[in-house]
């Protein structure tokens, strides 16, 4: 497939365009979306430098009303901060990202970022293996992101907002701050119109 090609899933209301330098994405005949990033990828602002790193190529489409997105996500861990992501981005200074990540300690963990001008960023709890459902959902103005380890019961991880934009970019990516590259695959990827019913519950 074409580097800069749109993908087109069925689960989705509309393609996926890539957000900055066009990485390398597949997608499989069973819907499932791999995304490899090379090294040094990421998307962070440090709180205490200021630093920023805005360079992992992200497969996005806007969405304007409430919905929900949510996928299996399978990532080959190798280094620390490696992930695969479910993100929204408002600016280039203004997104949001649900990763599973692996960290310092060498465990896969659910993470968090929320990014006003600079990156808040939160380790929520470990995962046995190297894959979890995350989902995020879209409110009328707030987000909410959670974790299932089966798809059907899901944990809020965090709920937040990103300010008056109502028109944002949702979708996936993988990075490697720290790698050489990772891989991460997005399976039973599904998308919901409509608000989220109960948000502590995430049902």
């Amino acid at each position: 497939m074409p580097h800069n090609d749109p993908i087109t899933l069925d689960s989705l209301p509309q393609p996926l365009h890539w957000h900055g330098t066009p990485g390398h994405a597949e997608l499989a005949p069973d819907g499932t979306l791999t995304m490899r990033v090379d090294q040094q990828c990421d998307w962070f602002i440090d709180p205490e430098t200021g630093a920023v790193t805005h360079n992992a190529p992200a497969l996005l489409m806007p969405v304007a009303a409430p919905c929900t997105l949510s996928a299996l996500v399978d990532v080959d861990h190798a280094a620390t901060y490696d992930a695969g992501v479910l993100a929204i981005r408002q600016s280039g200074t203004v997104w949001a990202k649900l990763c599973l990540e692996l960290s310092p300690q060498g465990q896969v963990m659910v993470v968090s970022v929320v990014t006003r001008g600079t990156s808040d960023d939160c380790n929520a709890l470990p995962v046995d293996g190297h894959q979890a459902y995350l989902r995020i959902a879209k409110l009328d103005r707030a987000y909410a992101f959670h974790y299932s380890a089966d798809g059907q019961w899901w944990h809020m991880i965090r709920y937040f907002d990103l300010g008056d934009a109502p028109d944002v970019q949702i979708g996936f990516l993988s990075q490697s701050p720290t790698g050489d590259g990772c891989t991460a695959r997005f399976r039973e990827i599904t998308y919901r119109a409509g608000k989220l019913a109960e948000l502590r519950t995430g049902v």
